[in-house]
């Protein structure tokens, strides 16, 4: 496979789609991703190695081949996944909508129920401590503010995806698949179900609010116990390179909430 990712890299063959951290090409029906140079050494490792776990675990994933550098270039080799997103499903045929929201939670709840690795993933609690204190255009005070409510949560570690949505679901041949999996962390499932309902309140706030309603009604937990967790949250979403309208309406949620 490693002459496979050197005829990719050298000869410059087009991506399949691009995103901040790599590139992903197709090639011999495998996904080939290639990470972006200015990331650590060790981040194609991290990735891989969490996505293997959880395929290991009996979690629909993309089975992982190789984990690679070649040229300078990190890459993971994985199984290619032939499909639609569940995103592109939910809104193309609303009548469908509410089912695959809630196959979307029974997946989401898979994961949660999963003991993570210890070694292979990163404690959520130091995640957001790292996030919040690189949190762009974000007061001492209210960064302060947000590490103290932090120490005050009390949870087990558990396998959070970090990035969970319609559009990391890939539905093939009647089976979902998980895939993205850089973002996740052994931490509070409540902190990922509220970043998961931060992600769509941002453009959907119809979908966000069935998303929580289905998610509280399967889980027995409250809309309370996960929205605690949307200061932190938002606050660790300003360490990222966001539009300056998602920095205004995060920021305003961080204010929202007496700190």
């Amino acid at each position: 496979m490693k002459n496979h990712i050197k005829e990719i890299i050298m000869h410059h063959t087009s991506p399949i789609a691009k995103g901040n951290t790599a590139e992903i090409y197709l090639h011999d029906n495998r996904i080939l991703k290639v990470f972006k140079d200015y990331l650590p050494d060790t981040e194609a490792e991290m990735e891989g190695n969490k996505q293997q776990f959880a395929y290991e675990a009996g979690l629909p994933v993309p089975k992982v081949f190789s984990i690679d550098k070649i040229n300078g270039k990190q890459a993971i080799t994985m199984e290619y996944v032939k499909g639609q997103t569940v995103g592109e499903l939910y809104f193309s045929d609303k009548e469908q909508a509410e089912y695959y929201l809630a196959i979307s939670v029974n997946i989401q709840q898979k994961i949660h129920r999963m003991i993570p690795k210890s070694g292979t993933f990163e404690l959520m609690y130091d995640k957001l401590c790292r996030q919040i204190k690189a949190a762009y255009n974000l007061e001492e005070k209210y960064k302060n503010a947000l590490l103290r409510k932090l120490d005050k949560m009390i949870f087990e570690n558990r396998l959070c995806h970090g990035d969970f949505h319609l559009f990391n679901l890939i539905l093939a041949k009647e089976k979902m698949y998980i895939i993205d999996w850089v973002d996740s962390s052994a931490g509070d499932i409540r902190a990922d179900v509220c970043r998961t309902y931060l992600l769509y309140s941002q453009y959907f706030s119809e979908l966000a609010d069935s998303y929580l309603q289905i998610y509280c009604e399967k889980s027995g937990l409250s809309k309370e116990e996960i929205l605690q967790w949307e200061p932190i949250i938002a606050g660790a979403g300003l360490a990222a390179n966001v539009p300056a309208e998602n920095a205004a309406r995060l920021l305003e949620i961080i204010k929202s909430y007496p700190l």
